[in-house]
């Protein structure tokens, strides 16, 4: 019994993906007509996070299915690296056009007339629209604001914390500072979770290191889900469309 539960549940992740994945794509040939698109994504939303092919890549990887993908562009996402080493490998699996950019690179993207949409994802949607989402999420928000590029959050209703009234209230967790003092080495399996690294920044240098980053809804152009899109942002948009869902969940 636990087991089918387990599968159903697996099957019913995957079917919203695969709905985030329609309604994404139809967004973007609304917003950037023409296809050949250019997307930039930051951290890691596939497959290896997420049920079916994710959620702001299932995006991307539908574009590229569709022939309308022109570049994807893969953030690094320090200090863990999850676009290096998680995005990246999934987008060179499906044989998508990709490049892997330093973080602190995308302003000269955006400058350069290079990015036609952000896609995100979210790790919590509070009730006034406001998404946290990996650190360096919010950066992107504010470049694409001044650069007119639309910037996208991908999540399922799931995500949205109707309890958790805005961004003020979401806690946000700080990482060790080793992990910006130094340049660690990858765990290789079992038992190497914290291997030792070498520091690039003097003994004792405090660190500031947040994991995430809090978008204010106003620089959010839409937030797809499975039941459908909300633009603009809203609390009561963000409401009535929790309510269709009957798989929304109030942490």
């Amino acid at each position: 019994a636990a087991l089918a539960e387990a599968r159903a549940l697996h099957r019913e992740d995957a079917e919203a993906s695969g709905r985030m994945a329609g309604h994404g794509l139809a967004l973007l040939d609304e917003l950037v007509p023409g296809g050949g698109h250019r997307l930039l994504t930051h951290c890691n939303t596939g497959a290896l996070v997420s049920g079916g092919e994710g959620t702001a890549f299932a995006v991307a990887l539908g574009a590229h299915r569709a022939g309308r993908l022109r570049r994807l562009w893969v953030d690094e996402t320090r200090p863990l690296l999850q676009g290096a080493r998680l995005t990246a490998y999934e987008a060179a699996r499906n044989g998508m056009p990709y490049s892997l950019l330093t973080d602190n690179a995308a302003g000269s993207l955006f400058a350069a007339g290079e990015v036609d949409a952000v896609l995100i994802g979210a790790d919590r949607i509070a009730a006034d629209g406001s998404v946290a989402n990996k650190v360096g999420s919010y950066p992107l928000a504010v470049l694409a604001k001044y650069h007119h590029v639309p910037f996208i959050v991908v999540a399922p209703t799931t995500t949205v914390d109707l309890l958790t009234a805005d961004g003020a209230s979401i806690t946000v967790e700080q990482r060790p500072g080793r992990e910006v003092t130094e340049f660690t080495a990858l765990p290789r399996g079992a038992g190497d979770e914290e291997p030792g690294g070498v520091l690039v920044a003097p003994v004792g240098t405090q660190s500031y290191n947040p994991a995430f980053d809090v978008t204010p809804p106003e620089l959010v152009t839409a937030i797809v889900t499975e039941e459908g899109v909300i633009s603009p942002v809203t609390g009561a948009g963000l409401a009535e469309l929790c309510a269709r869902s009957s798989q929304v969940t109030i942490s």
